[in-house]
């Protein structure tokens, strides 16, 4: 209160910073490199202030960095070098989450009541399914939660915390990485694929940053996949300690049976390991929105996480069979004529689209966008299913090139791969956006993507 803190990046992120540090009585400067977000800012009554003019640091208490905005690799943002050479301590807020949320590295009791939970989720695939299905199971059985973070909300437009309350927060590596202050009760590590590994100086900066949650976060429990080598990696070094169950190791690849608390998956049913025995068992095979491989270790996670929440297992399966799942996220949005149509705009990444192609027999694979490093990577090594592949945005060549025998076509354009896909489609196929790239080269995001994909499929006659 009554401090000056400046804000940079006025996004979702940003503005909902913007917005809390006001409310809290601190004096706001707020700064974006483009018009149109400064504009917003303004229309809100923030004061706007240049932060890259010389001394527009002075007298700032800490500097909130947007999790768009690069503060190391490839290079800082020349706001946050200058911040540094002035000593103003740099954050963003998820850190500022932590911060009001925590006393004494907990949250604050109400009255007749536990301390409020934190349960934090990281991955680079799977971190938006998990931490919306947590919540599902969590408001199923009753409890009283709320979901933000990466998913939509952002950390600091959460209500205030209530007694007996969980908050369930996706977070990225950004955000991880650049947060001053990390206090979750329960850390979630799905997987580790490359990834915007231009931000993280390579592979290992990006699983360091996606290990702060655990090494820094120092969780009362944590839930590790351990499907990676990382994965495995984290879970020793996690182990041990004064508390029994500490670490829940997940897998949907591995037999778990000889771990002291495990949950995983074999031929489809999720299976729970408690002292070094079986102890529940739940059938995925059913659940259409939980089908794959990928989406089996996501149910793992969940389970293992509701159980430390002390959730029955019969009220979890129960919960899952209700679960929707997300949009842009293996989205069946239609099936016409026999074919199904599956918008899965948030597989941004080459093991992500690998995972949607193994969850289907015979596909129509519509990829391409803004290439990232490694090109189509291991997705090649996934392609028995794919009848023919659609190709559009600034990849198409390259992925072109990379398919090797795989019969493709340049369609340029979402709407023209539809179109296409549709009228070479046969009754039993499906028709599968899965990009393997980013969306920036054609749209603003991979939400706006998938909106494309499903008006394209409407304008389908049935």
């Amino acid at each position: 209160a009554g401090r000056r803190v400046g804000v940079l990046g006025l996004g979702r992120s940003g503005l909902t910073a913007a917005r809390a540090l006001r409310a809290g009585g601190a004096r706001v400067l707020a700064w974006d490199d483009t018009e149109k977000p400064r504009r917003a800012a303004a229309a809100e009554g923030f004061a706007l202030h240049d932060l890259s003019r010389p001394d527009a640091l002075q007298a700032l208490a800490v500097l909130v960095v947007s999790p768009g905005i690069a503060h190391l690799y490839p290079r800082p943002h020349p706001v946050v070098a200058s911040a540094w050479m002035a000593g103003v301590p740099v954050d963003n807020d998820i850190g500022l989450f932590f911060r009001s949320y925590a006393v004494n590295g907990r949250a604050p009791s109400g009255a007749g009541g536990a301390a409020p939970k934190v349960v934090a989720v990281t991955g680079s695939n799977g971190k938006s399914t998990t931490a919306a299905l947590i919540h599902h199971v969590l408001t199923q059985a009753g409890r009283p939660v709320q979901l933000a973070g990466n998913i939509g909300r952002g950390a600091l437009d959460l209500e205030p915390a209530v007694a007996d309350e969980i908050a369930v927060l996706e977070l990225s590596s950004y955000q991880i990485d650049l947060a001053r202050s990390l206090t979750p009760e329960i850390a979630v590590f799905l997987n580790l694929s490359p990834d915007h590994l231009d931000r993280h100086g390579g592979i290992g900066g990006y699983f360091a940053a996606k290990r702060r949650l655990f090494a820094e976060g120092d969780p009362a429990f944590a839930v590790i996949g351990v499907d990676d080598v990382e994965g495995r990696y984290l879970a020793n070094r996690m182990a041990g300690g004064a508390v029994p169950g500490r670490v829940v190791q997940v897998s949907s690849e591995c037999d778990l049976s000889g771990s002291g608390q495990g949950v995983f998956t074999r031929a489809g049913v999720l299976i729970e390991i408690s002292g070094g025995r079986r102890s529940a068992m739940v059938d995925l095979r059913g659940i259409s929105v939980l089908a794959g491989v990928h989406n089996h270790q996501n149910a793992c996670a969940a389970y293992a996480v509701a159980r430390v929440l002390n959730v029955g297992p019969e009220a979890i399966e129960a919960a899952f069979r209700s679960f929707e799942g997300l949009p842009h996220r293996g989205q069946v949005v239609a099936q016409k004529r026999g074919v199904r149509f599956v918008n899965d705009s948030k597989a941004t990444n080459p093991k992500s689209a690998a995972q949607a192609l193994q969850s289907f027999d015979r596909v129509r694979w519509i990829a391409g966008g803004q290439e990232k490093q490694g090109g189509l990577g291991v997705a090649v090594d996934h392609l028995d299913a794919v009848v023919k592949a659609y190709l559009v945005g600034a990849a198409s060549e390259s992925f072109a090139r990379q398919l090797g025998e795989t019969r493709h076509e340049i369609c340029a354009t979402i709407a023209a791969a539809v179109a296409k896909a549709a009228s070479e489609a046969a009754p039993g196929d499906v028709v599968l956006l899965a990009p393997a790239a980013a969306s920036f080269d054609q749209f603003e995001n991979f939400e706006e993507r998938g909106e494309a994909f499903i008006a394209a499929v409407a304008r389908l006659p049935d």
